[in-house]
């Protein structure tokens, strides 16, 4: 069971890892406004693609351990698994180039495609039920990993509703990166010792 779970660990360094590589060196990009889902434009585009399919992948199979070892709590292990086919679905539904990115585009919000709106759709999606994943797990959890969870599917969830409310400020940003990294550590944290109790 445990073997499976791994994958949640691996999940959150894959999707991190190549998202800031590409943030760091792909010209044009400017790491405190714009979302990485725009990583998935231009030449290289097929980077951040691969990146959210694969990552999305690994998410799902740490779903169905999550759900295997707490069989008192499946739901979390499918809001998990949700979250996972949500990324590999906004790996296929790619981002509008807006913001200025990739190099050439307009600045501004930019004009928004059948995919760009699939893409917005599928994550919040993904978002919303992993969110619910943390606190539904959180029931099945010793108080201290409980208080974790929660803490986490909250902070992620504000992380995400300052960008999602559209602004482009540098603090909703770097604030939405790092509710990516508090929630995939979460994952990384339950996949190793979910701790169920009840």
């Amino acid at each position: 069971m445990r073997d499976i779970r791994i994958a949640g660990v691996l999940a959150g360094p894959l999707f991190i890892g190549v998202s800031l590589a590409q943030a760091l060196t792909r010209e044009g990009f400017d790491i405190t406004r714009h979302a990485w889902s725009l990583l998935s434009n231009g030449s290289l585009g097929w980077l951040q693609i691969a990146n959210f399919v694969l990552t999305g992948l690994l998410v799902l199979a740490a779903g169905a351990g999550i759900a295997r070892a707490v069989p008192q709590s499946r739901w979390a292990g499918r809001l998990v698994g949700v979250f996972g086919l949500s990324m590999i679905a906004a790996g296929c539904l790619r981002a509008d180039p807006a913001l200025g990115f990739p190099a050439g585009t307009p600045d501004g919000p930019g004009t928004v495609s059948w995919h760009g709106i699939g893409h917005l759709v599928a994550g919040a999606i993904g978002f919303l039920c992993v969110v619910a994943a943390a606190w539904v797990l959180a029931r099945h959890q010793p108080p201290g990993p409980a208080l974790y969870s929660r803490v986490s599917g909250t902070a992620f969830l504000l992380a995400f509703a300052g960008i999602a409310s559209g602004n482009s400020a540098p603090g909703f940003t770097i604030g939405f990166i790092a509710g990516i990294v508090i929630i995939f550590t979460w994952l990384a944290v339950v996949s190793l010792r979910p701790d169920p109790v009840s």
